[in-house]
């Protein structure tokens, strides 16, 4: 468990960095006079090359292992971070997307596929909601840190501040500090015919495509929204950051329950009662001005999409075929990935020539659609 717990460790420093410099990006873009739609731009060069290349890297991840992919993700998180430090104009925070967006993408599915290999194959739901524990707490510092250091500090410096949390990561995986499991059964060999078409056509694994690819698409629209209308409204980046800190520490505090409640429910119910609460969240959120209010309504949020990501990286590894953990894990990636460059483009857009409240209740009837889907799924 020594393992488990330094690498959740790590992978907190890294995804502290990624959460905070979203929120940070988004800021400064408004700060610098950009639209919704431009900022929509910079939250969908986050995820472009991940969509482009987290199959590939995943089935590398199969073949080589994780450590190697992990210390290239965590030195293009820290590139990122550094890059508006140094040249802080619009046209570098659409390099930064992309650095620290592809260096996440590298690191998380290395890191997510080592977690499926700590203990036994049954210990899998607890493993996994230790570490989505993990990113509670980084989802939580990171847009807090964001937040009171732009108003503290200001922007540059808040991103040099980002730019050193990856430096420890960098350092224990280069030096080697780290034992990383290995998968518990040995993987076949490489058939060169093979396609994500068969991962598709698994027919559990695309419940679980479609259903993760939903929840994630409405964690990045939270994200993405919030500082555009928070702005609008005159809200501070404090202020702002309080928000999205609020749906963190629900996400933290569900994970924490979740043990207890995954004895009563399976997945699926899980998964159908995290769509409908996103699906009440985002319909209330254009109604609501107050800070304390959207907190509210932020929690609501926090603990319906904190219980999903256990459960499908769970379903991911018991599922997938064997030697192709990393590459389902790609797969699902890269479908998320392309919901979360479509959705801020037109919602962008969206919400540029007509406001915010059609953005938000869009995504709301979006989840109620995916609400009754994982409702049929037995």
């Amino acid at each position: 468990m020594r393992t488990l717990y330094f690498l959740i460790f790590i992978t907190l420093l890294n995804h502290c960095a990624f959460a905070g410099m979203r929120v940070s990006v988004s800021l400064y873009a408004l700060h610098l006079h950009a639209t919704p739609f431009t900022v929509g731009v910079l939250m969908a060069l986050y995820a472009l090359l991940p969509m482009l290349s987290a199959v590939g890297m995943g089935r590398l991840i199969d073949r080589i292992g994780a450590r190697v992919p992990m210390l290239v993700g965590s030195v293009a998180i820290a590139l990122g971070a550094l890059a508006p430090f140094l040249w802080p104009t619009l046209t570098t925070l659409h390099l930064t997307s992309v650095l620290i967006g592809s260096g996440f993408m590298m690191y998380q599915i290395a890191a997510q596929n080592s977690i499926g290999y700590i203990g036994r194959p049954e210990d899998r739901p607890m493993t996994f909601s230790l570490a989505a524990l993990g990113f509670s707490v980084s989802g939580f510092v990171g847009p807090m840190l964001a937040g009171f250091g732009i108003d503290a500090f200001g922007h540059i410096a808040t991103f040099g501040a980002f730019a050193a949390f990856p430096l420890l990561p960098i350092a224990v995986l280069g030096l080697n500090k780290l034992h990383l499991p290995q998968p518990h059964t040995h993987a076949p060999p490489l058939d060169p015919g093979r396609s994500i078409v068969d991962l598709l056509r698994h027919r559990v694994l695309r419940h679980v495509f479609v259903a993760s690819g939903l929840l994630a698409a409405a964690w990045d629209m939270f994200t993405f929204a919030i500082p555009i209308y928070g702005s609008r409204i005159g809200l501070s980046a404090s202020s702002i950051g309080l928000v999205l800190g609020s749906f963190s520490v629900a996400t933290f505090v569900i994970r924490g329950l979740l043990p207890a409640i995954s004895q009563r429910l399976t997945a699926w119910p899980l998964l159908t009662v995290s769509l409908g609460t996103a699906a009440a969240a985002f319909f209330l959120f254009p109604l609501l001005e107050r800070a304390s209010f959207l907190m509210a309504v932020a929690f609501l949020l926090g603990l319906g999409l904190g219980m999903s990501q256990p459960m499908v990286m769970s379903l991911l590894h018991n599922t997938a075929p064997a030697g192709r953990v990393g590459e389902a894990i790609g797969v699902r990636m890269s479908l998320v990935n392309m919901s979360q460059i479509a959705m801020p483009l037109l919602f962008g857009a969206l919400g540029t020539a007509l406001g915010m409240l059609p953005v938000f209740w869009a995504t709301a009837l979006l989840l109620s659609f995916g609400g009754l889907y994982a409702r049929r799924r037995k």
